[in-house]
C-alpha cells in the first residue's frame, strides 16, 4: 500500500482534471490567439476559469491573470510592485519564513539598494503583528506575507496585517502568497486589503505549470514577459490552455465542499498530532502543538500539514526508512531540500539544531485517509526505537 503525505509539495491531479486536461490537449488545441473556431473554443476555456476565478474570490475578473506557477506569480507581484512604487519610497517588508520564491526576490532587491525588513515570528510561527506595525512608514512599498507556511502550516493573520498596512502605509501594496492557504481556506482579497496573491494549481489536485496572480487595480501591474500581447499585453506568451482549463476544474472541486473537507482534514490532524504526542521524544513544531479545544474558525495552523522533530534521528534517514514501507513524507520545503541548509523557517521559530536537524513533514490531502494514517503511526512505532539504537551506536 502506498501512502502519500507530502502533498504540500505536490498532489495527485484528480480525475475530473486530468480528464479535462486531456480533452483540451486532444480535441480542444487550437491557439486561443486564432481568430478561427479552433482558437475561440480555446479562448472559451480561459475566459470559463478567469470568471470561476474571480467569482470564488469575489474579485474582478480583469484583475485575474494565469501564469507558469506560485514562482512566476511571486516574481512577479514582487517585481511589479518595487517597479510601480519606486516612487512612494524604498521599504519592503516580509517574514523569516517565506518561501524562497519570494525571499530570493527579496533578496535581489536588497542588492539593487531596496531597503528590506524582515520580520520575525513566534515559536508557532506566527508574523509579530507589532514588528509590522513599527515597520510600517510612508517609505513603504510592499508587504509580502505568505498565508500558510508550506513547513508548519502556521496561518498568518492576513486579515489584520492588511488593515494594519491601510492604517499605518496606505499607499503601499500588500502580496500574500496564497500557494499553500488556495483551496484549503476561504479568501476575500479585496475585503482583506491584498493588492496582489499568489496561486498554483498543484497544490490542490490540478496540474503543474500553471497558477495565477490576483492584481489589483491599486497594484498597476506591470509586465514582466514581453512578446504577443496576451493578457492585456501584461503576461505576454500562448496561454496553457489545457493547464488553464483542468486548473478550473480543481478550483471548482476545492471549493465545491471547502468547510466539510477542512473539517474532515482537521478531524484528521487532530489524532494524527495526538497519537504522535504519545511516542517517545516527538516534538510537535509550530501552531499545531497549541491548537488544543480551538473553534475551527479561530485556528492559527493549517488542516493540511504537521511538522514534528524525531529527537536523536536525522530526517532524512527517518524519511527513507519510512519510503522502505511506502510511506511518502518531507523533510521540509520541496522548493529548497535539495540543498542541505537548516531550515530558515524552523531556524527563525527558535528550534534547536538537533529538533532542526531531526524535523519531518507530513502534508495531507483530500484523498489522505484515517487508514493511512494509522499505518504511519504504526511504522513509525516500529521505526523510532532501532533507528535510535543504530544512531546511539
Amino acid at each position: 500500500m502506498e501512502i502519500y503525505l507530502d502533498n504540500s509539495a505536490t498532489t495527485k491531479m484528480a480525475e475530473e482534471a486530468a480528464e479535462k486536461m486531456l480533452q483540451v490537449i486532444q480535441e480542444d488545441y487550437g491557439n486561443p490567439s486564432s481568430l478561427h473556431l479552433k482558437g475561440v473554443g480555446a479562448e472559451g476555456y480561459i475566459r470559463e476559469a478567469r470568471s470561476n476565478f474571480a467569482g470564488l474570490l469575489k474579485v474582478k475578473e480583469k484583475e485575474i491573470f494565469f501564469t507558469s506557477g506560485g514562482t512566476e506569480s511571486d516574481n512577479w507581484a514582487i517585481f511589479s510592485a518595487a517597479k510601480s512604487m519606486k516612487h512612494t519610497g524604498k521599504r519592503l517588508i516580509t517574514t523569516a519564513i517565506e518561501h524562497p520564491a519570494v525571499l530570493s526576490p527579496m533578496k535581489e532587491l536588497e542588492r539593487q539598494g531596496w531597503e528590506v525588513i524582515t520580520l520575525p515570528v513566534d515559536k508557532r510561527g506566527i508574523v509579530s503583528e507589532e514588528a509590522l506595525a513599527g515597520a510600517l512608514n510612508e517609505e513603504t512599498a510592499l508587504v509580502s506575507v505568505m498565508m500558510v507556511n508550506n513547513e508548519v502550516g502556521s496561518i498568518q493573520p492576513v486579515e489584520r496585517i492588511g488593515a494594519l498596512v491601510r492604517e499605518k502605509a496606505p499607499r503601499a501594496l500588500f502580496h500574500v502568497d496564497a500557494v499553500q492557504g488556495f483551496g484549503k481556506l476561504a479568501i476575500t482579497p479585496s475585503k482583506w486589503g491584498i493588492d496582489l496573491m499568489s496561486v498554483s494549481a498543484h497544490k490542490l489536485h490540478g496540474p503543474k505549470g500553471v497558477g495565477l496572480l490576483y492584481a489589483s487595480s491599486k497594484s498597476k501591474l506591470k509586465p514582466m514577459i514581453y512578446g504577443g500581447g496576451q493578457q492585456e499585453d501584461l503576461r505576454s506568451g500562448t496561454e496553457n490552455v489545457p493547464g488553464i482549463a483542468a486548473f478550473d476544474v480543481a478550483a471548482k472541486l476545492a471549493y465545491a465542499n471547502l468547510e466539510e473537507d477542512r473539517a474532515r482534514l482537521y478531524e484528521l490532524k487532530d489524532h494524527f498530532v495526538s497519537e504522535l504526542k504519545q511516542l517517545p521524544d516527538v516534538v510537535i513544531n509550530g501552531p499545531a502543538a497549541f491548537e488544543t479545544d480551538v473553534d475551527m474558525g479561530s485556528r492559527t495552523d493549517a488542516p493540511h500539514i504537521v511538522n514534528a522533530s524525531f529527537t536523536g534521528i536525522r530526517s532524512e534517514v527517518l524519511l527513507h526508512s519510512l519510503e522502505d514501507k511506502g510511506i511518502f513524507v518531507s523533510a521540509g520545503s520541496a522548493c529548497s531540500s535539495h540543498k542541505r541548509k537548516p531550515s530558515a523557517t524552523l531556524s527563525a521559530m527558535g528550534l534547536s539544531a538537533g529538533e532542526m536537524e531531526s524535523a519531518l513533514r507530513f502534508s495531507f490531502s483530500s484523498y489522505t485517509t484515517r487508514e493511512e494514517l494509522d499505518l504511519t503511526l504504526e511504522a513509525l512505532g516500529e521505526l523510532l526505537p532501532n533507528l535510535r539504537r543504530f544512531t546511539r551506536h
